[in-house]
């Protein structure tokens, strides 16, 4: 039945792709991190929605395939999927390739010094997957550190502790771009 409102995800002019309806499905199939196929398909299907009224990431299956790791790597670290994508909105407008004047790399603008610290020096940043566990990993570390405080967790992050303007905006984000309701 959601497949019928699959077609959102495409110009609703067109009839549902059946090679997309296809990469749905198995998407669905490898999404582990959600409770059971009608979550997962609820949730990619509105996120996917929510992103493509973007500039962002054009393509159905990089979509998909983006979203079910932001999810998978949210969930694993025990923070919201819809938070991680707030945070990418701000960090690098959804490009994974975005570079920081300070050096910062990827989707989530991780910092590179991490790759040493944790004894990872060749791990690629710029690889999506990559990105997304170390972000939701150090997001996460902050959340534990600041006692569940959003704003103060959010601002580490950034490097921007004591200042409220980036953890704000992220907020902000979330709450107009990815919050789900109920």
């Amino acid at each position: 039945l959601l497949f019928m409102g699959f077609s959102s995800i495409m110009n609703s002019s067109q009839e549902p792709d059946a090679e997309l309806t296809a990469i749905l499905k198995q998407t669905v199939r490898d999404a582990s991190s959600f409770i059971d196929k009608y979550e997962a398909e609820v949730w990619l299907v509105d996120m996917s929605r929510r992103l493509s009224k973007y500039r962002y990431m054009k393509d159905p299956k990089q979509r998909l395939e983006f979203l079910r790791l932001v999810h998978s790597e949210a969930r694993r670290a025990r923070i919201d999927p819809e938070l991680v994508l707030a945070l990418i909105h701000v960090e690098s407008a959804f490009n994974r390739y975005a570079l920081s004047v300070v050096g910062a790399q990827g989707l989530m603008q991780v910092m590179p010094f991490w790759k040493k610290e944790i004894g990872r020096p060749d791990d690629n940043l710029m690889h999506m997957a990559t990105n997304l566990r170390y972000g939701c990993t150090i997001l996460k570390h902050y959340i534990n550190r600041e006692d569940g405080n959003l704003v103060r967790a959010l601002a580490r992050y950034n490097g921007s502790l004591g200042r409220t303007k980036y953890p704000e905006k992220v907020l902000v984000f979330w709450e107009k771009y990815w919050l789900v309701e109920g």
